[in-house]
Formats: structure tokens, C-alpha cells, sequence
């Protein structure tokens, strides 16, 4: 799953990962809770975790305990502790030693549940997972994107896709196994939620068919998604299906919007296709993509990141800075929003779509924001928008789009009520030994300026002083 990912720049400045603790580290969480005085420790516990509104900061959305472990990585992010604790992480994620393996020694798993697993992961089962959802939406989200963890690893570039045609048994298992984790992953969502797909997790056959440029799905892999689709349908819950790596994105590409077309009818924008525009080719896909839709018959949906596999992508299709793809993202999201198309020239009607903004990047919350709301108000022609960060990331964003949703939702104006922003947040679920490749390569994968990473250690910090009656 991907959610405004990116890893380091070529050349360019290091970004922001998060990381598992030491031993040592851990000892320092528990000295912080001692230390906070009991007067201190009413305070917090009796704090109201409600929506923010004017009166309170953004951050006060944020539950007492998430609030100091987010302190503690956004500290360990923006210090010296960052090396060693992500090499550490790293060889978790990379050996299956017994002595390293979450699965087989108890002492790592210990040291991850309470620490990385529970600052990103949504959780091992039902009753957990949906725990932290209403946790979530009780801060003030609308809602949440979820997916299943597991995946299945192969190696896609150089492979000489074998016929898929005639699947064996065991890859109709693998394809029968995802299916029936995602349809898992799906009822544990409410209304409005949105179901995170990556079609490669159906193993072999999908990564083949993708290689081969079919045209559609593989029989059994498009019956599964026919399956998921109409469940999500009736239970009012979204898909989105991830963006993968550019050799396989151009076939995906396809599947998806043969897969709008069939089920994004009446009005309605059942899956988004996701587009990443650190490509150079993002705008014209863009196009492409409005172009199908064009016809009225079938919404389009649109997930914008800025990018997932920088490390393991031709260079030449990279845009060659980070500020170029922050620009590229920005201009796109603001023609969509002016129902335009990102790319100058006749390319006939703007047809009906939706879109989701995924980022962790300030500056393009709070340019979008400003845009759509601006463009409600002033009754001007603008599109359905979403925004979302990944749990435990960025949550000083989260938070601020939570106060201003708070604050237009109470305006007496109802073009202000309208143009309120629909904030979410992505999480994973699975066990601690599913999700510790997958959350590492998230936590390389996500990054930012290092001084944003400071600024929002100073955020925490200052709420963490507020809560209790220091500041």
C-alpha cells in the first residue's frame, strides 16, 4: 500500500524514515511515563480527546498514548539515533534467523509490538483492528483505508513471463488466498471506508499476465476482483488498487479502467486507480485516464501520490528532483481541481471524476485545501476531493486538517459547511511477522525534508507540555 510515498533522491538530501527502538530506547519510554508527576498524569488522563476546535491545536485530536510514541520516533527521526535504529529494522526485515525472526523469538516481537507495530500497523485480527479504526474516527476522521499485509514476493524485472493460461493449483491457491484476505480486510470497513488492493499479491499469475501486457486480468484473478467489487458495492465501502512498478504499471493501468468501467456506474466512484507523479509520464497518464472517462457513462476515481519505488525504477522516468515532482503533484491536483486537464491543448469535455489527494506534504494539503474550498465558495466549477496520510506519519497534518474540518463544519455558511476537507488515514493490519517488511519498506519509502521532521517533534513536544499544564 502506498500513500504519498518516496524514497531518498539521487544525489539529493537524505529523507525521513521511521524506525524500531533498541532495548535501551524502550527503557526511555517507560523513565518518561515515571516522570510525568501525578497531577500531570490526571490532566492527560482526563484530557478530552474530542474533535479540535478554534481553542484547541490541531494536534489535540491525538490520544495521550499515540501522542508520546509519536514524540519519541519524530525525535529518534531527527537525530543521530536514525542510522543505527534503521539498520537494526533492517536486518529484522531482511534475515528469517531464527534469532531475528518476530515469528520465532519472542523477545523481538515484544520489542516491535509496543513500538513500531503499534505506531503503524492497525492490528493482528478483527477485534484489534477494529479497535484502532474507531480510535481513528473518533479523533474525527471520516475514515480509513485499509489493507491486508501479506504479500507475495517475486522478482519482476529480467523474468521471462511464463503462460498464464493454464495456472496450477497452487496458483489458484495463492490467487484464492488473496482473495479471501481481501474480502476479510474488506469487512472489517464501514461505509465510506476505502479497501487497499495490489493486484501482483494474487503471485505468479498476475506478475506474468502484467509482464505479457494482457490486455485484461487473467480469468480468475478478474472473477475475484468482480467478487470484491460487488461486496464493497453493497456494503457502501471504496477500492483503491495501488500503483506499482513502471514495467507492470502500463498493463495494470488497463485492468483498472476496464475495472471503472464496469463497476464505477450510477454516479458513483467505486475504485480509484492510483498515479504517481514523480514520473515523467504522470501528467499524460493523467490524460489518458481522463480521456477513457470522457462519455459520462462511468466515473473516474484518481489516487495521487508522489511515489513508491524510486530506488528500483529507471532513472530517466523520474522527474530529476524532488521539487520537480512537488511541483508536477501540485499543478495536477490544482487542474484537476479547476476541472482541467494537466496537459495544455483540445483534449475535449473534462468528464466526471473524484480524487483523492495522498500526501504528507504540507505545502500541497494547504495549497489544495485553500484551492477547493475557494472554488466551493465562489460556486466555480471543481471536482470531489479526499485526503489521507499514513497511520503515524505526518499526524501534525492529520490534525490540521481535522481543525479545519472542525472549524467549517460549525461555519453558519453552508458553501463553508461543504468545502470542509474529508481527512483519512491509511493502515495495514496483519501479524507482526506479515507486516515487518512491509512497514519498513514503508518507513524508507515515506520521506521528507529533516525539517519537517524537527518541526514536528516541536509540535508534539509543545502538546505534550500543554496536556499537562505546562505550557
Amino acid at each position: 500500500m502506498r500513500l504519498g510515498s518516496m524514497r531518498r533522491w539521487p544525489n539529493g538530501r537524505p529523507g525521513i524514515s521511521t524506525t524500531m527502538l533498541r532495548t535501551s530506547q524502550m527503557r526511555n519510554v517507560s523513565a518518561l511515563d515515571k516522570r510525568v508527576s501525578s497531577t500531570a498524569e490526571a490532566k492527560i488522563a482526563s484530557f478530552d480527546q474530542r474533535l479540535p476546535t478554534k481553542k484547541q491545536p490541531p494536534l489535540a485530536a491525538m490520544p495521550n498514548a499515540a501522542l508520546f510514541r509519536s514524540l519519541l520516533f519524530t525525535t529518534i527521526m531527527s537525530t543521530a539515533l536514525l542510522k543505527p535504529a534503521m539498520l537494526a529494522m533492517k536486518l529484522i526485515a531482511s534475515h528469517n534467523a531464527r534469532f531475528l525472526s518476530p515469528a520465532k523469538n519472542p523477545i523481538i516481537k515484544m520489542l516491535l509490538r509496543p513500538t513500531f507495530y503499534s505506531q503503524f500497523a492497525a492490528g493482528e485480527n478483527e477485534k484489534e483492528v477494529g479497535k484502532t479504526i474507531q480510535t481513528i474516527k473518533n479523533q474525527g476522521f471520516t475514515g480509513v483505508i485499509l489493507g491486508y499485509a501479506r504479500e507475495i514476493v517475486l522478482e519482476t524485472y529480467g523474468r521471462t513471463p511464463q503462460p498464464v493460461d493454464s495456472p496450477t493449483e497452487a496458483e489458484l491457491c495463492d490467487i484464492e488466498l488473496w482473495k479471501q484476505g481481501t474480502l476479510r480486510t474488506l469487512r472489517m470497513l464501514s461505509a465510506g471506508d476505502f479497501l487497499a488492493i495490489k493486484y501482483t499479491g494474487a503471485g505468479r499469475v498476475a506478475v506474468d499476465a502484467c509482464l505479457s501486457n494482457l490486455p485484461l486480468p487473467p480469468k480468475p484473478i478478474e472473477e475475484a476482483l468482480d467478487e470484491v467489487c460487488n461486496e464493497a458495492r453493497q456494503r457502501g465501502t471504496r477500492i483503491w488498487i495501488d500503483a506499482e512498478q513502471t514495467h507492470l504499471q502500463p498493463t495494470l493501468d488497463k485492468w483498472v479502467i476496464d475495472l471503472m468501467k464496469r463497476h464505477n456506474r450510477d454516479g458513483n466512484a467505486l475504485v480509484y486507480n492510483t498515479i504517481q507523479a514523480y514520473l515523467k509520464s504522470a501528467r499524460q497518464n493523467v490524460v489518458n485516464h481522463l480521456k477513457e472517462a470522457q462519455g459520462g457513462d462511468w466515473k473516474l476515481g484518481i489516487k495521487l501520490v508522489r511515489g513508491a519505488y524510486i530506488a528500483n525504477e529507471p532513472r530517466e522516468k523520474i522527474h530529476d528532483s524532488k521539487q520537480e515532482t512537488d511541483a508536477n503533484y501540485n499543478e495536477i491536483v490544482e487542474a484537476l481541481m479547476k476541472k482541467e486537464f494537466p496537459i495544455a491543448g483540445n483534449h475535449g469535455a473534462f468528464p466526471d471524476m473524484q480524487l483523492f489527494v495522498a500526501s504528507h506534504n504540507a505545502t500541497t494539503i494547504q495549497k489544495a485545501y485553500s484551492l477547493h474550498s475557494q472554488r466551493i465558495k465562489e460556486k466555480q466549477p471543481t471536482i470531489y476531493v479526499e485526503y489521507g496520510q499514513l497511520m503515524g506519519m505526518a499526524d501534525d497534518l492529520s490534525c490540521e486538517l481535522l481543525r479545519l474540518r472542525s472549524d467549517d463544519l460549525s461555519s453558519s455558511d453552508e458553501k463553508t459547511r461543504r468545502s470542509a476537507p474529508k481527512a483519512f488515514k491509511c493502515l495495514s493490519w496483519g501479524s507482526t511477522t506479515e507486516l515487518v517488511q512491509n512497514l519498513y519498506r514503508r518507513a524508507v519509502e515515506n520521506t521528507d525534508a529533516i525539517e519537517r521532521t524537527q518541526n514536528m517533534a516541536k509540535a508534539l513536544r509543545g502538546e505534550v507540555l500543554r496536556r499537562i499544564g505546562l505550557k
